[in-house]
């Protein structure tokens, strides 16, 4: 019997899950603004004994979320740990072991290098993937973290050229601002991220290994999709016509985590605050 996939929850779904619990909220009541089953809300409050945690305070010489951030994107530029540490203001040793402790130069991802990407007060940092179906076929999944703004993007290979011009043509159907990062899980579509932030002046971070709870918004969106797209579709039937249809139908439906609007309705007053 193959065991459930445990379910991650990030620091700000950690402090809303709180904060309702504490307004004398159901479990059920909570695991639904999240669209999870309440096992895993009960799981969460029981390792403190339903008492809500001191908040973590950061050493002040810890590096920073913006420094790790910075060092994501120096190490995909090839530079060396002295220049990195010159242009923080560190000496080279704190940059050598922050890369060593999560991985190495190859794998090191600033999962947590950017607060506002993981706070969804902040609109304008998406999620990706590839949603696949039969006869490798696929789909590229956008979704927005602050809206639960989807789009579907109609791929017809699988290979890295393929995927990444099809995002930079999705890419610049959008205002900037609403278009700061992306957030993609570690499939080798994605191998050339510097050709697309490039194109787009957007930042690309990735999932840490086995860790795609860290772009969850685009996994609950993927499950809503295979209501459209059963496994075992052939999504190379469908024209890009249908799918901005489908997406159409997930952004008109009303989300109780956004206090019953609907995904369209919340982008689109992001789209006027850009003017």
């Amino acid at each position: 019997m193959n065991r459930r996939p445990r379910i991650y929850y990030t620091e700000s779904q950690r402090s809303l899950m709180w904060d309702h619990w504490q307004k004398g909220d159901s479990l059920r009541q909570i695991a639904q603004l999240f669209e999870r089953n309440h096992p895993s809300i009960e799981r969460i409050l029981a390792e403190s004994g339903g008492i809500r945690p001191a908040q973590r305070r950061r050493s002040r010489l810890a590096l920073t979320l913006a420094e790790r951030e910075e060092i994501s994107r120096a190490v995909v530029a090839g530079q060396s740990a002295r220049s990195i540490a010159t242009s923080l203001g560190r000496v080279p040793s704190t940059n050598s072991r922050e890369i060593k402790r999560n991985g190495d130069r190859e794998t090191y991802r600033a999962s947590q290098a950017d607060q506002a990407a993981w706070d969804r007060a902040v609109p304008g940092h998406w999620e990706g993937d590839l949603l696949c179906g039969s006869g490798n076929s696929q789909i590229a999944t956008l979704v927005e973290r602050h809206t639960r703004y989807v789009m579907l993007v109609k791929v017809e290979r699988k290979d890295t050229e393929t995927v990444i011009n099809a995002l930079i043509k999705t890419a610049r159907k959008l205002p900037q601002e609403l278009y700061k990062s992306l957030t993609w899980d570690r499939g080798s579509e994605m191998a050339d991220p510097k050709r697309f932030t490039l194109a787009t002046d957007i930042q690309v971070y990735f999932c840490d290994p086995q860790n795609p709870w860290q772009r969850g918004t685009n996994e609950n969106t993927n499950g809503l999709l295979r209501q459209y797209f059963p496994k075992g579709t052939d999504l190379s039937a469908y024209s890009q016509a249908k799918l901005n249809g489908v997406a159409r139908q997930l952004n008109q439906r009303p989300r109780k985590t956004l206090n019953y609007e609907t995904p369209a309705e919340r982008f689109n007053q992001c789209v006027a605050s850009t003017g």
